[in-house]
């Protein structure tokens, strides 16, 4: 029996076709789409903190407003704290005598104006006397010259006899108005005491006799001082005065660093003949609390500098990301700013770039902001 293979082959031949069919389709058909690509992440903006003023002033940080300046033209000289010219005054017994009541001590504040003591006074009681007789003259001298211009009206006194009554009223108010004003100046308020006043507003530096000590006119009872009002004095070189002139801008910086802003006033025309040196007054325009008799240093920048460039404190820069920055002020707080950094030299830096006159920015203990910062988990280097 003969077996016929027809059949088999053709199925065979089937699949095969059917298997290269599936291979052609694989190879031709469209690749599947690739996952799309998750959106690109916003780019972020500068880091920034929030810090009241109140926070600024229980952490001792100061702000600095940005200014130009040229750091090699600077002059950086010691200088003292004084009471201004019109700060600072004596208070005197008017009269001679001994002190009777003390109402003011050592650092009390007073007004001007303000009784401080008063003194029992022989010479006041005099002047409270001829205070008192100058003024019954005049009441005298006024009724007679009353009465002699009635008479003259009539026809009955002379001419002469009035002019008389009134030169000799017009004497009487002059010899009272003299007694009035040797009374005031001694500060007599009643018979035989004299009261000690304040000339100025401020606070009592010093005192002088107690209670019950006696007193003369020449010797100050106390000394008042105005402490918001000082000026600044500061010893410069000879070379280095030329440069300066009234008007200058100027820095004063505490012995804990803490800066304000300032102005020169005046420059001394002669050098002291020990030190050779020439005196600057600066005038303070901050709030820096400047005591009288403290040491600061002024930094001076002449306006006939070369060109300006912006100049800060160097504590002002902080390393934040591997960038020099700076906390830039904002209505409630900071925000950093990168900026390029040139010279640097006595505890100030020159901006090259980032920063702009009339800003400002955290100077003294900067660096409490970025500890803050860092607590949020930026700014780190």
């Amino acid at each position: 029996m003969t077996i016929d293979n027809r059949p088999w082959l053709l199925g065979a031949a089937g699949l095969a076709l059917a298997a290269a069919g599936f291979a052609a389709a694989r190879l031709t058909a469209p690749a599947p789409p690739a996952p799309a690509a998750p959106p690109a992440a916003e780019a972020a903006g500068p880091a920034s903190l929030k810090a009241p003023a109140a926070y600024l002033t229980a952490a001792g940080v100061t702000l600095q407003t940005v200014a130009a300046g040229d750091l090699a033209a600077e002059i950086r000289a010691p200088a003292v704290t004084h009471s201004a010219p019109d700060a600072e005054a004596v208070a005197t017994a008017g009269a001679a005598g001994a002190v009777t009541r003390v109402t003011k001590r050592l650092g009390d504040a007073v007004r001007a104006g303000e009784v401080l003591a008063v003194v029992s006074s022989r010479d006041a009681a005099a002047m409270a006397a001829d205070r008192t007789v100058a003024d019954a003259k005049v009441a005298q001298a006024r009724k007679a010259a009353d009465r002699e211009r009635r008479l003259n009206a009539q026809g009955v006194s002379p001419r002469q006899d009035l002019e008389a009554a009134e030169a000799t009223l017009t004497a009487a108010e002059a010899e009272a108005r003299r007694a009035r004003t040797a009374a005031a100046a001694a500060g007599v308020s009643g018979m035989g005491l004299a009261e000690v006043r304040s000339p100025i507003a401020g606070r009592i530096t010093a005192e002088g006799p107690g209670l019950g000590a006696f007193v003369q006119t020449d010797i100050a009872v106390f000394r008042i001082a105005d402490p918001r009002r000082v000026q600044v004095e500061a010893q410069v070189s000879a070379a280095e005065a030329e440069r300066v002139r009234p008007g200058d801008p100027a820095e004063l910086v505490s012995s804990a660093g803490a800066r304000t802003p300032g102005q020169v006033r005046s420059v001394t025309p002669s050098l002291d003949p020990l030190t050779r040196t020439a005196t600057v007054v600066v005038i303070p325009a901050g709030t820096l609390a400047l005591t009288p008799g403290s040491a600061v240093q002024a930094v001076i920048t002449p306006r006939t500098a070369g060109p300006r460039q912006i100049v800060v404190a160097d504590e002002a820069i902080q390393r934040l990301e591997g960038r020099d920055s700076v906390f830039v002020r904002t209505p409630d707080g900071f925000v950093v700013r990168p900026v390029t950094v040139g010279a640097r030299s006595g505890g100030r830096a020159s901006i090259l770039a980032g920063l702009n006159p009339g800003e400002t920015i955290a100077a003294h203990n900067a660096f409490l902001l970025k500890a803050e910062l860092g607590k949020g988990g930026e700014g780190e280097e």
